[in-house]
This record gives C-alpha cells, structure tokens and sequence, in this order.
C-alpha cells in the first residue's frame, strides 16, 4: 500500500470536510464524523481531516500510478471550494515506507 498525504493551509478545514465528503457521497461510499471522513475511490481510500490551520487528505493506493486521479479528484473540487482562498493544489507528498 502506497500513502500519499495532502496538506492545505486553511482555517477552514472543518467546512471542506464536510463538503467534501457531502459531495463524494452522491457517488461512492463515505462515512463521515465532525472531525474526518472516509472517502472510498475505486482507486483508494482517503481520509480527510483537520486541525486549526490545516486540511489534510490521507490517499491509501494499491497502484502508485493512480497518484494522479487522487490528486486531481481532491484539487479539483477544492478549486470549487475554496475558491475565495485563491486554492490551486495541495501540498502532496509520498509517506515513506517504513523498514523493518
């Protein structure tokens, strides 16, 4: 399993979380809390979650191919979302494999 993490400067991660885990849920499963939300793709699983200042999405990837779709599914609609932020990408980057 191959984890991209996605991280957003905002104040507003509380509101993004739940437009877009609302959004998604219109075509693939979601389950959703105040704090994060589980987003199932064909492609992998993200989880989106919060802090003060920040958005983050966790994409779990079977395929490292799909770096791509996982980041175009989520800059896509947070250039709809947070358009007031002058948003263009997250700030992705691949988690190290841990070696044991």
């Amino acid at each position: 399993m191959k984890i991209l993490n996605g991280k957003f400067q905002t104040p507003n991660g509380a509101k993004y979380l739940k437009q877009l885990c609302n959004h998604f849920a219109h075509k693939i499963e979601v389950s959703q809390t105040e704090s994060e939300g589980d987003c199932k793709f064909e492609f992998g699983k993200a989880t989106i979650s919060f802090d003060a200042s920040n958005l983050f999405v966790q994409f779990e990837l079977s395929d490292q191919d799909d770096e791509g779709k996982a980041r175009d599914v989520i800059d896509a609609h947070l250039e709809r979302f947070a358009f007031r932020e002058n948003f263009t990408h997250m700030e992705w980057k691949w988690q190290a494999e841990n070696r044991l």
